[in-house]
């Protein structure tokens, strides 16, 4: 997930350092995102640097080397409200590992799907009743709070597709086997013989 504005809006607090700009986004996202790579972020750092959105410059320092302290343009500000009035849209249309694991499970037949179906179940489960805890650990921090909601409502609704999943396991099953071509049909010889001379 791109995050070069959460970084714009972190940089709008005022110029700092890679390493504290690090801290502050994992201090405002919560344990439920998991650690921001360094390297990611100096990357998403030098594009925006490249597009005019922040500017950076190497600061002396007694104690350690010098540091690299960016700080927000103009240009920086306006990229961030530009974003701010789109919506947010999926770009990559619905593109999901457990719906992947669904298609191939169909394929198998009705008794695999029972069983990827049950093993997502007892793992979606499991997350729920983890973010349940983590949401009461930050009881005092509304936005992790908010992260940790949005968590929940994906890990409900991957639990709806799995019961959908469930109910349909014999059409999932016929469909996708009725997409398998039958091997050494017409057109596959056409197709083999025209790879052949090619």
């Amino acid at each position: 997930m791109p995050i070069q504005h959460a970084v714009l809006a972190l940089l709008d607090d005022g110029p700092t350092h890679g390493y504290e700009l690090k801290g502050r986004f994992e201090a405002a996202i919560g344990p439920q995102w998991g650690r921001l790579n360094i390297g990611h972020l100096y990357q998403t750092l030098d594009r925006l640097s490249r597009d005019g959105f922040v500017t950076s410059e190497r600061v002396a320092n007694d104690v350690r080397p010098d540091r690299r302290v960016f700080a927000l343009t103009d240009a920086g500000r306006q990229e961030l409200a530009r974003w701010l009035k789109q919506p947010a849209e999926r770009t990559t249309g619905y593109r999901d590992e457990l719906f992947f694991k669904l298609l191939v499970a169909s394929r198998a037949g009705a008794d695999t799907v029972v069983e990827v179906v049950s093993r997502q179940r007892a793992y979606q489960l499991g997350q729920l009743r983890t973010l349940t805890e983590l949401r009461r650990d930050h009881n005092d921090q509304p936005l992790i709070q908010l992260l940790i909601d949005a968590a929940r409502l994906h890990n409900e609704a991957d639990l709806g597709l799995l019961d959908l999943a469930d109910d349909a396991r014999h059409a999932l099953t016929a469909a996708a086997r009725a997409t398998i071509p039958a091997s050494g049909t017409a057109a596959d010889t056409a197709e083999e013989r025209r790879s052949d001379t090619a």
